[in-house]
């Protein structure tokens, strides 16, 4: 089955380097079992026959089913199905995995919807964007993206020199392709992905010509090196069901002259073509579309665990607590209605693929940034000090001291041991490493949130609502001079 497929091709030479060392055999790592075996099971269910259909669709002229990230929708119901394989991935786990890979396949797949479009750009583009959509599909790619240029000095630019030379940038070209030098931050998913789709958050200015690329990059091409983060997985599951299963590696990747052939070099060398691919409202519908459907799944968790502490402790009859729990449902609502506009607004683009609007995808992904982490404050309020109180290990359940374990730990309506296990759940979405990481991501993975904001100020048609209220103080003259 392809999950186990999956496994078997990351032991494919690539440099991955781990508290120092060099690893070998990828899966076989416990920083990364856990996290393995959920992506493993995620790609079985395209070969199982009672779930193919919500997760995948039938490739055209072939028996074999694709995940859905790689449907070119032209119709209503093609926007549905890729909803519907977003969100079962989603819930399957809890939200709480971002990248696997929907997203940046989903990037793909618009760039190859817009080829047409996009060919203007550069002759070869469109035959190198329909070689690797085929290739990605037809082969389950797993695929991520790092955009992020390394935190040296963000007061300097790419006219200070040791920040040119460190920021990654064409060395040399050859007939096999160009050289890139340089890093890259932070490609989550880093250490089994396949591929990684590189590009730049950066404004270039039209001399930046050896930064302005967007580039497809095997992982296991000689001279890169992906250097992981601290895990946070734990094999104790008990302890920490979410760190157990679910931590998406990140990790800041070494570009050492690395060869990258010309068929996978989209772009190369224009900035100002680079700045319209990256802009490509087609790709980037399709690609932040499955940004915020994912992100309902990891809203409801949050809400379920916020329920269930509220009730294993006998506060939901509280006005205030009750308040903050209401809080929590409406965020959900807030972003499944701007998703539903999204697509109940969809326009075709000039390709004829129904694109869902992006203004409502925007605004979600922007208050997306400030729901979470009052998510994760409203399920610390509503537990307190009870998420201190937990133990160890649930080993103390079965010793000597069983009975008083039974006795001090009970609930209001559930068991000592189910609500231990709820407070264990809660804090590894609250005060764990993996919990941490999980809040700064939400605040930060769709960019600078200050930044997001002001480009829905600079790009909204401002005029149609400031019109109205010119012919308001017009009209409101007018009547002053007649009265007068």
């Amino acid at each position: 089955m392809r999950g186990d497929k999956f496994l078997e091709s990351l032991n494919d030479g690539r440099s991955v380097w781990f508290e120092g060392k060099k690893i070998d055999r990828i899966r076989e790592h416990p920083a990364f079992q856990g996290t393995l075996g959920t992506i493993r099971d995620l790609f079985q269910t395209l070969d199982d026959p009672e779930l193919r259909e919500r997760v995948g669709y039938r490739v055209e002229g072939s028996e074999r089913y694709a995940h859905s990230s790689f449907l070119v929708p032209y119709t209503p119901e093609h926007l549905t199905r890729r909803n519907r394989s977003f969100s079962f991935w989603s819930a399957e786990t809890h939200g709480m995995m971002s990248r696997l890979s929907d997203y940046a396949r989903s990037l793909v797949t618009g760039w190859y919807a817009a080829r047409h479009e996009l060919k203007a750009l550069d002759p070869g583009f469109e035959l190198k964007i329909a070689s690797y959509y085929e290739h990605a599909r037809d082969n389950d790619r797993f695929l991520t993206t790092a955009i992020i240029d390394p935190q040296i000095d963000r007061s300097s630019g790419l006219d200070d020199r040791r920040i040119a030379e460190r920021f990654l940038h064409v060395v040399r070209e050859t007939e096999e392709g160009i050289v890139i030098r340089g890093a890259k931050m932070i490609a989550t998913g880093a250490p089994y992905t396949h591929d990684f789709i590189l590009s730049s958050f950066l404004k270039f200015d039209v001399k930046d010509t050896k930064h302005a690329h967007v580039l497809i990059v095997p992982a296991n091409s000689p001279g890169l090196h992906i250097v992981c983060r601290e895990s946070f997985a734990d094999s104790r599951e008990q302890n920490h069901p979410l760190g157990a299963k679910y931590d998406e590696m990140d990790a800041v990747l070494f570009f050492d002259d690395v060869l990258v052939p010309w068929e996978r070099v989209l772009l190369y060398g224009d900035s100002q073509k680079v700045l319209a691919l990256r802009a490509n409202r087609t790709a980037n519908a399709l690609a932040y579309h499955q940004n915020v459907v994912r992100f309902v799944a990891k809203l409801e968790f949050i809400t379920g665990v916020a329920f269930a502490v509220a009730e294993s402790i006998g506060v939901s009859g509280f006005l205030h607590v009750q308040e903050k729990l209401g809080e929590l449902i409406v965020q959900i609502d807030v972003i499944k209605a701007l998703i539903i506009a999204s697509e109940a607004q969809a326009k075709t683009d000039v390709s004829g693929v129904l694109v869902p609007e992006i203004s409502f995808i925007d605004s979600a992904r922007s208050i997306g940034t400030k729901f979470y982490p009052r998510a994760v404050e409203i399920l610390q309020q509503v537990g307190g000090g009870g998420f201190m109180q937990t133990p160890s290990g649930m080993e103390d359940f079965y010793g000597p001291i069983s009975k008083l374990m039974h006795l001090y730990f009970e609930g209001a309506t559930v068991s000592a041991e189910k609500k231990v296990q709820l407070f264990k759940l809660a804090w590894d979405l609250i005060g764990s490493p993996l919990g941490s990481r999980h809040e700064l991501y939400e605040r930060f993975y769709a960019g600078d949130p200050v930044r997001a904001y002001a480009n829905q100020y600079i790009g909204y048609d401002k005029d149609r609502l400031i019109d109205p209220i010119w012919d308001l103080l017009k009209q409101t003259s007018k009547s002053v001079g007649t009265r007068g």
